[in-house]
């Protein structure tokens, strides 16, 4: 099996792992809800994962605004659970497809992200 060595090598995992997501019986009505057009969101998000593990300057946003405007229009109710089922289904489709060091860095920074932008979220609650 190999390594993350590329855009397409992110974009399939993107993909995968939102096939996943958008069928998760807790994540998907959330998904689902907050994202109105799937292909903009699927390369909005290839460009945040290729410039997190591949150093290419592509990714353009704010994760932690994002998130936090998703916590509010779901009347705080995104919970570290939900982060957790997340992981999961991230660490699961990494694995699926990838084997090495960049495969390994996509799950200690989505690990890390999402202990991040929780925090984020909670705070921006009060």
């Amino acid at each position: 099996m190999k390594d993350i060595a590329n855009r397409n090598d992110v974009h399939l995992l993107v993909s995968k792992f939102y096939i996943k997501v958008r069928k998760e019986p807790v994540l998907g009505p959330i998904f689902n809800r907050a994202i109105q057009d799937w292909p903009a969101h699927l390369n909005h998000i290839t460009d945040f994962w290729e410039t997190s593990l591949l150093m290419v300057n592509n990714y353009d946003g704010n994760p932690v605004t994002a998130h936090q405007k998703l916590d509010q229009a779901e009347n705080h109710t995104i919970e570290m659970y939900h982060f957790g089922l997340w992981i999961n289904l991230w660490k699961e489709t990494v694995y699926e497809l990838y084997k090495g060091e960049i495969a390994d860095l996509a799950i200690r920074r989505a690990k890390n992200m999402a202990s991040i932008l929780f925090i984020k979220m909670f705070e921006a609650r009060s």
